[in-house]
Protein backbone atom coordinates (compact mmCIF):
# COMPACT_ATOMS: atom_id res chain seq x y z
CA UNK A 1 0.00 0.00 0.00
CA UNK A 2 1.27 3.46 -0.85
CA UNK A 3 1.32 5.69 2.19
CA UNK A 4 -0.35 9.08 2.10
CA UNK A 5 0.30 11.12 5.21
CA UNK A 6 -0.84 14.53 6.23
CA UNK A 7 0.76 16.35 9.05
CA UNK A 8 -0.20 19.38 11.03
CA UNK A 9 0.38 20.67 14.50
CA UNK A 10 -2.35 22.05 16.66
CA UNK A 11 -2.22 23.49 20.10
CA UNK A 12 -5.49 23.08 21.95
CA UNK A 13 -5.90 24.60 25.40
CA UNK A 14 -8.53 23.44 27.85
CA UNK A 15 -8.61 25.59 30.96
CA UNK A 16 -9.77 24.17 34.22
CA UNK A 17 -7.68 24.11 37.36
CA UNK A 18 -4.62 23.62 35.16
CA UNK A 19 -4.04 24.45 31.51
CA UNK A 20 -2.66 21.80 29.27
CA UNK A 21 -1.39 21.75 25.73
CA UNK A 22 -1.88 18.93 23.30
CA UNK A 23 -0.27 18.51 19.91
CA UNK A 24 -2.36 17.00 17.19
CA UNK A 25 -1.05 15.82 13.87
CA UNK A 26 -3.37 14.35 11.34
CA UNK A 27 -2.57 11.44 9.02
CA UNK A 28 -4.23 9.07 6.65
CA UNK A 29 -3.21 6.67 3.93
CA UNK A 30 -4.00 6.39 0.27
CA UNK A 31 -6.47 3.76 -0.91
CA UNK A 32 -4.68 0.60 -1.94
CA UNK A 33 -3.95 0.00 -5.58
CA UNK A 34 -5.56 -3.43 -5.48
CA UNK A 35 -8.37 -5.18 -3.67
CA UNK A 36 -12.06 -5.85 -4.16
CA UNK A 37 -14.75 -3.50 -2.89
CA UNK A 38 -17.21 -5.05 -0.47
CA UNK A 39 -20.51 -5.70 -2.20
CA UNK A 40 -23.14 -6.04 0.48
CA UNK A 41 -26.85 -5.45 0.65
CA UNK A 42 -28.16 -2.74 2.96
CA UNK A 43 -28.10 -3.72 6.61
CA UNK A 44 -31.35 -4.27 8.54
CA UNK A 45 -30.54 -1.00 10.34
CA UNK A 46 -30.54 0.90 7.10
CA UNK A 47 -33.80 -0.52 5.75
CA UNK A 48 -36.08 -1.50 8.64
CA UNK A 49 -37.12 1.96 9.82
CA UNK A 50 -36.10 3.87 12.93
CA UNK A 51 -34.42 1.82 15.67
CA UNK A 52 -36.21 1.34 18.98
CA UNK A 53 -34.04 3.90 20.75
CA UNK A 54 -34.99 6.68 18.30
CA UNK A 55 -37.74 8.11 20.49
CA UNK A 56 -38.42 10.60 23.23
CA UNK A 57 -37.25 9.52 26.67
CA UNK A 58 -39.92 8.50 29.12
CA UNK A 59 -40.10 10.42 32.43
CA UNK A 60 -37.18 9.39 34.63
CA UNK A 61 -35.59 7.27 31.88
CA UNK A 62 -31.84 7.42 31.31
CA UNK A 63 -30.54 8.23 27.82
CA UNK A 64 -28.89 5.50 25.81
CA UNK A 65 -25.13 5.47 26.16
CA UNK A 66 -24.13 6.71 22.73
CA UNK A 67 -20.67 5.93 21.34
CA UNK A 68 -19.60 7.98 18.32
CA UNK A 69 -16.79 6.48 16.24
CA UNK A 70 -15.36 8.66 13.47
CA UNK A 71 -12.42 8.57 11.07
CA UNK A 72 -10.87 11.76 9.69
CA UNK A 73 -9.92 11.69 6.02
CA UNK A 74 -11.67 8.36 5.36
CA UNK A 75 -9.40 7.59 2.41
CA UNK A 76 -7.96 4.10 2.93
CA UNK A 77 -9.43 1.07 1.18
CA UNK A 78 -7.55 -1.26 3.52
CA UNK A 79 -9.17 0.27 6.58
CA UNK A 80 -12.65 0.61 5.11
CA UNK A 81 -12.43 -3.14 4.49
CA UNK A 82 -11.55 -3.71 8.16
CA UNK A 83 -14.21 -1.54 9.75
CA UNK A 84 -17.23 -2.03 7.52
CA UNK A 85 -17.64 -5.76 8.29
CA UNK A 86 -16.89 -5.15 11.98
CA UNK A 87 -19.49 -2.40 12.31
CA UNK A 88 -22.06 -4.50 10.50
CA UNK A 89 -21.41 -7.48 12.79
CA UNK A 90 -22.10 -5.46 15.96
CA UNK A 91 -25.00 -3.40 14.56
CA UNK A 92 -22.95 -0.19 14.70
CA UNK A 93 -22.95 2.94 12.59
CA UNK A 94 -19.99 5.31 12.40
CA UNK A 95 -18.98 8.52 10.63
CA UNK A 96 -16.30 8.95 7.97
CA UNK A 97 -15.15 12.56 7.60
CA UNK A 98 -14.05 12.72 3.98
CA UNK A 99 -11.23 14.94 2.75
CA UNK A 100 -12.81 16.29 -0.43
CA UNK A 101 -9.65 16.34 -2.55
CA UNK A 102 -9.57 12.54 -2.38
CA UNK A 103 -12.17 12.78 -5.16
CA UNK A 104 -9.46 14.34 -7.37
CA UNK A 105 -6.77 12.31 -9.05
CA UNK A 106 -3.22 13.55 -8.63
CA UNK A 107 -3.22 15.05 -12.11
CA UNK A 108 -6.43 16.97 -11.33
CA UNK A 109 -5.02 18.69 -8.25
CA UNK A 110 -5.06 22.20 -9.74
CA UNK A 111 -8.86 22.01 -9.62
CA UNK A 112 -8.46 22.85 -5.91
CA UNK A 113 -7.42 26.25 -4.64
CA UNK A 114 -7.27 26.41 -0.87
CA UNK A 115 -8.23 29.78 0.62
CA UNK A 116 -5.14 31.96 0.46
CA UNK A 117 -3.08 29.26 -1.29
CA UNK A 118 -1.96 28.51 -4.83
CA UNK A 119 -3.91 26.09 -7.05
CA UNK A 120 -2.96 22.46 -6.48
CA UNK A 121 -1.40 23.04 -3.07
CA UNK A 122 -2.47 21.00 -0.03
CA UNK A 123 -0.96 19.65 3.16
CA UNK A 124 -2.19 16.16 2.31
CA UNK A 125 -2.12 14.04 -0.81
CA UNK A 126 -4.81 13.97 -3.46
CA UNK A 127 -6.76 10.93 -4.62
CA UNK A 128 -4.01 9.07 -6.48
CA UNK A 129 -4.89 7.39 -9.75
CA UNK A 130 -8.31 7.14 -11.39
CA UNK A 131 -8.48 3.54 -10.13
CA UNK A 132 -7.75 4.73 -6.58
CA UNK A 133 -10.61 7.21 -6.74
CA UNK A 134 -13.01 4.59 -8.11
CA UNK A 135 -11.99 2.20 -5.34
CA UNK A 136 -12.68 4.84 -2.70
CA UNK A 137 -16.04 5.62 -4.25
CA UNK A 138 -16.94 1.94 -3.94
CA UNK A 139 -15.99 1.95 -0.26
CA UNK A 140 -17.99 5.10 0.41
CA UNK A 141 -21.02 3.60 -1.31
CA UNK A 142 -20.78 0.45 0.79
CA UNK A 143 -20.50 2.54 3.94
CA UNK A 144 -23.63 4.45 3.02
CA UNK A 145 -25.52 1.25 2.17
CA UNK A 146 -24.78 -0.03 5.65
CA UNK A 147 -26.20 3.09 7.27
CA UNK A 148 -22.93 4.84 8.07
CA UNK A 149 -22.49 8.58 7.61
CA UNK A 150 -20.14 10.62 5.44
CA UNK A 151 -19.26 14.07 6.75
CA UNK A 152 -16.59 16.58 5.84
CA UNK A 153 -12.94 16.91 6.83
CA UNK A 154 -12.80 19.82 4.37
CA UNK A 155 -10.00 19.71 1.74
CA UNK A 156 -6.43 20.96 1.98
CA UNK A 157 -5.78 20.31 5.67
CA UNK A 158 -4.00 23.59 6.29
CA UNK A 159 -3.05 23.49 9.97
CA UNK A 160 -0.97 25.96 11.99
CA UNK A 161 2.27 26.58 10.11
CA UNK A 162 0.70 26.14 6.66
CA UNK A 163 -0.52 29.70 6.45
CA UNK A 164 -3.09 30.95 6.01
CA UNK A 165 -4.21 28.05 8.16
CA UNK A 166 -7.80 27.17 9.04
CA UNK A 167 -7.33 28.78 12.43
CA UNK A 168 -7.25 32.17 10.71
CA UNK A 169 -9.93 31.75 8.07
CA UNK A 170 -12.87 34.12 7.88
CA UNK A 171 -16.41 33.23 6.82
CA UNK A 172 -15.72 33.79 3.11
CA UNK A 173 -12.73 31.42 3.24
CA UNK A 174 -14.69 28.70 5.02
CA UNK A 175 -17.46 29.06 2.47
CA UNK A 176 -14.93 28.76 -0.35
CA UNK A 177 -13.53 25.58 1.20
CA UNK A 178 -17.00 24.09 1.61
CA UNK A 179 -18.09 25.14 -1.90
CA UNK A 180 -15.11 23.23 -3.25
CA UNK A 181 -15.74 20.23 -0.99
CA UNK A 182 -19.27 19.88 -2.38
CA UNK A 183 -18.00 20.43 -5.93
CA UNK A 184 -15.62 17.50 -5.41
CA UNK A 185 -18.49 15.41 -4.05
CA UNK A 186 -20.36 16.22 -7.27
CA UNK A 187 -17.33 15.02 -9.25
CA UNK A 188 -17.53 11.78 -7.34
CA UNK A 189 -21.27 11.53 -8.00
CA UNK A 190 -20.57 11.81 -11.72
CA UNK A 191 -18.44 8.65 -11.29
CA UNK A 192 -21.04 6.72 -9.31
CA UNK A 193 -20.72 8.05 -5.76
CA UNK A 194 -24.11 7.65 -4.08
CA UNK A 195 -23.64 10.41 -1.52
CA UNK A 196 -26.47 12.93 -1.43
CA UNK A 197 -24.82 16.28 -0.59
CA UNK A 198 -27.85 17.16 1.54
CA UNK A 199 -26.90 14.36 3.94
CA UNK A 200 -23.48 15.89 4.71
CA UNK A 201 -24.48 17.57 7.95
CA UNK A 202 -21.19 18.18 9.75
CA UNK A 203 -17.60 17.15 10.24
CA UNK A 204 -14.30 17.92 11.91
CA UNK A 205 -11.80 20.68 11.13
CA UNK A 206 -8.16 19.91 10.34
CA UNK A 207 -6.12 19.64 13.53
CA UNK A 208 -9.18 20.72 15.55
CA UNK A 209 -8.35 24.29 14.59
CA UNK A 210 -10.62 27.16 13.65
CA UNK A 211 -12.31 30.30 14.87
CA UNK A 212 -15.50 28.57 15.86
CA UNK A 213 -17.44 31.77 16.40
CA UNK A 214 -16.91 32.27 12.66
CA UNK A 215 -17.30 28.67 11.47
CA UNK A 216 -20.49 27.71 13.33
CA UNK A 217 -22.73 30.33 11.66
CA UNK A 218 -21.26 29.33 8.29
CA UNK A 219 -22.29 25.73 8.90
CA UNK A 220 -25.74 26.74 10.13
CA UNK A 221 -26.35 28.96 7.10
CA UNK A 222 -25.56 25.99 4.87
CA UNK A 223 -28.09 23.77 6.65
CA UNK A 224 -25.45 21.76 8.47
CA UNK A 225 -26.23 20.64 12.01
CA UNK A 226 -23.09 19.62 13.91
CA UNK A 227 -19.35 19.95 14.39
CA UNK A 228 -16.91 17.79 16.37
CA UNK A 229 -13.74 19.89 16.56
CA UNK A 230 -13.68 21.60 19.93
CA UNK A 231 -12.39 20.07 23.16
CA UNK A 232 -14.10 19.46 26.50
CA UNK A 233 -12.61 18.45 29.83
CA UNK A 234 -14.09 14.99 30.31
CA UNK A 235 -17.11 13.67 28.45
CA UNK A 236 -19.74 16.35 27.92
CA UNK A 237 -23.17 16.54 26.33
CA UNK A 238 -23.29 18.42 23.03
CA UNK A 239 -24.21 22.08 23.20
CA UNK A 240 -25.82 24.34 20.63
CA UNK A 241 -23.38 26.97 19.33
CA UNK A 242 -24.34 29.40 16.59
CA UNK A 243 -27.18 27.16 15.48
CA UNK A 244 -25.03 24.01 15.32
CA UNK A 245 -24.57 21.15 17.79
CA UNK A 246 -21.00 20.89 19.08
CA UNK A 247 -19.91 17.35 19.96
CA UNK A 248 -16.64 18.14 21.71
CA UNK A 249 -13.66 15.82 21.62
CA UNK A 250 -13.10 14.81 25.26
CA UNK A 251 -9.85 15.29 27.11
CA UNK A 252 -9.44 12.32 29.43
CA UNK A 253 -7.00 10.88 31.94
CA UNK A 254 -4.96 7.94 30.66
CA UNK A 255 -4.64 5.36 33.47
CA UNK A 256 -1.74 3.57 31.78
CA UNK A 257 0.31 6.78 31.75
CA UNK A 258 -0.01 7.94 35.35
CA UNK A 259 -3.38 9.56 34.58
CA UNK A 260 -1.92 12.22 32.33
CA UNK A 261 -4.54 13.92 30.18
CA UNK A 262 -4.92 13.92 26.43
CA UNK A 263 -7.61 14.31 23.82
CA UNK A 264 -9.28 10.98 23.08
CA UNK A 265 -7.93 10.76 19.54
CA UNK A 266 -5.44 8.24 18.17
CA UNK A 267 -2.61 10.65 17.35
CA UNK A 268 -2.85 12.33 20.72
CA UNK A 269 -2.48 8.97 22.45
CA UNK A 270 0.53 8.22 20.26
CA UNK A 271 2.17 11.54 21.04
CA UNK A 272 1.60 11.07 24.77
CA UNK A 273 2.94 7.52 24.67
CA UNK A 274 6.24 8.15 22.89
CA UNK A 275 6.20 11.53 21.11
CA UNK A 276 4.73 9.85 18.02
CA UNK A 277 7.72 7.66 17.17
CA UNK A 278 7.07 4.63 15.04
CA UNK A 279 7.68 1.65 17.34
CA UNK A 280 5.83 -1.37 15.94
CA UNK A 281 7.40 -3.63 18.57
CA UNK A 282 5.35 -1.80 21.21
CA UNK A 283 2.04 -2.22 19.38
CA UNK A 284 0.49 -4.56 21.94
CA UNK A 285 1.50 -2.25 24.79
CA UNK A 286 0.04 0.81 23.09
CA UNK A 287 -3.15 -1.02 22.17
CA UNK A 288 -3.64 -2.03 25.78
CA UNK A 289 -3.19 1.50 27.12
CA UNK A 290 -5.62 3.02 24.61
CA UNK A 291 -8.23 0.28 24.94
CA UNK A 292 -8.18 0.56 28.72
CA UNK A 293 -8.72 4.32 28.43
CA UNK A 294 -11.66 3.86 26.07
CA UNK A 295 -13.27 1.32 28.38
CA UNK A 296 -12.85 3.48 31.47
CA UNK A 297 -14.15 6.58 29.69
CA UNK A 298 -17.19 4.62 28.59
CA UNK A 299 -17.85 3.35 32.11
CA UNK A 300 -17.46 6.84 33.59
CA UNK A 301 -20.10 8.17 31.21
CA UNK A 302 -22.40 5.16 31.59
CA UNK A 303 -22.33 5.42 35.39
CA UNK A 304 -22.43 9.23 35.35
CA UNK A 305 -23.85 11.80 32.97
CA UNK A 306 -24.45 9.45 30.02
CA UNK A 307 -22.74 11.95 27.68
CA UNK A 308 -21.89 10.53 24.25
CA UNK A 309 -18.45 8.91 24.11
CA UNK A 310 -16.70 10.64 21.20
CA UNK A 311 -13.87 8.52 19.76
CA UNK A 312 -11.78 10.25 17.09
CA UNK A 313 -9.48 8.31 14.76
CA UNK A 314 -7.76 8.19 11.41
CA UNK A 315 -7.20 5.30 9.04
CA UNK A 316 -3.55 4.66 9.87
CA UNK A 317 -0.96 2.01 10.72
CA UNK A 318 1.02 4.00 13.26
CA UNK A 319 3.29 1.90 15.50
CA UNK A 320 2.21 -1.39 14.03
CA UNK A 321 -1.48 -0.47 13.83
CA UNK A 322 -1.71 -0.20 17.60
CA UNK A 323 -4.36 2.51 17.65
CA UNK A 324 -6.75 1.05 15.11
CA UNK A 325 -6.42 -2.30 16.89
CA UNK A 326 -7.61 -0.61 20.09
CA UNK A 327 -10.52 0.96 18.22
CA UNK A 328 -11.46 -2.37 16.63
CA UNK A 329 -11.45 -4.14 19.97
CA UNK A 330 -13.46 -1.37 21.61
CA UNK A 331 -16.05 -1.24 18.82
CA UNK A 332 -16.36 -5.02 18.86
CA UNK A 333 -17.14 -5.10 22.56
CA UNK A 334 -18.85 -1.83 23.49
CA UNK A 335 -21.45 -1.81 20.73
CA UNK A 336 -22.91 -5.07 22.05
CA UNK A 337 -23.38 -3.76 25.61
CA UNK A 338 -26.87 -3.19 27.05
CA UNK A 339 -28.29 0.34 26.84
CA UNK A 340 -25.49 1.25 24.42
CA UNK A 341 -25.90 2.62 20.90
CA UNK A 342 -23.01 3.05 18.43
CA UNK A 343 -24.44 5.68 16.11
CA UNK A 344 -23.49 8.36 13.63
CA UNK A 345 -23.48 12.01 14.60
CA UNK A 346 -26.53 12.75 12.48
CA UNK A 347 -28.47 9.97 14.15
CA UNK A 348 -27.72 11.44 17.58
CA UNK A 349 -28.71 14.91 16.31
CA UNK A 350 -32.02 13.39 15.22
CA UNK A 351 -32.45 11.83 18.67
CA UNK A 352 -31.65 15.15 20.39
CA UNK A 353 -34.42 16.85 18.42
CA UNK A 354 -36.97 14.41 19.88
CA UNK A 355 -36.11 15.19 23.50
CA UNK A 356 -37.60 17.66 25.94
CA UNK A 357 -35.00 20.49 26.17
CA UNK A 358 -35.44 20.63 29.94
CA UNK A 359 -34.58 16.95 30.22
CA UNK A 360 -31.43 17.43 28.12
CA UNK A 361 -30.48 20.46 30.21
CA UNK A 362 -30.75 18.40 33.39
CA UNK A 363 -28.31 15.83 32.02
CA UNK A 364 -26.08 18.57 30.63
CA UNK A 365 -25.83 20.18 34.07
CA UNK A 366 -24.38 17.03 35.56
CA UNK A 367 -20.59 17.02 36.00
CA UNK A 368 -18.68 15.96 32.91
CA UNK A 369 -17.79 12.28 33.10
CA UNK A 370 -14.17 11.77 34.16
CA UNK A 371 -11.89 8.77 34.50
CA UNK A 372 -11.30 8.69 38.23
CA UNK A 373 -7.76 9.04 39.51
CA UNK A 374 -6.88 7.00 42.62
CA UNK A 375 -6.54 9.16 45.71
Amino acid sequence: MVARRRWGIVVVGVALVLAFVVLVAIGTVRPEQHGRVLQQSPSPQASAGPPAWMRKLNPGEKPPQFVLFSFDGAGSHEHWQRFLPLARSVNAHFSGFLSGIYMLTDDQKTAYTGPGHKPGRASIGFGGSADDVRLLIGDLNTALEQGNEIGTHYNGHFCQGAEPSVGRWDAAQWNSELDQFFAFVDRGRAQGLRLDPKTVKGGRTPCLEGRFDVLMPVLANRGMTYDSSQVSDGLAWPTMQGGVWEFAMPSVRVPGLRYKKTIMMDYNFWYLLNKAKDEPARAAEFTGVVLDTYERAYQAAFDGNRAPVVVGNHFNNWSGGAFLAATEKFMGSVCAKPETVCASYSEVVEWLALQDPAVLDAWRKMPNAQIAQPS
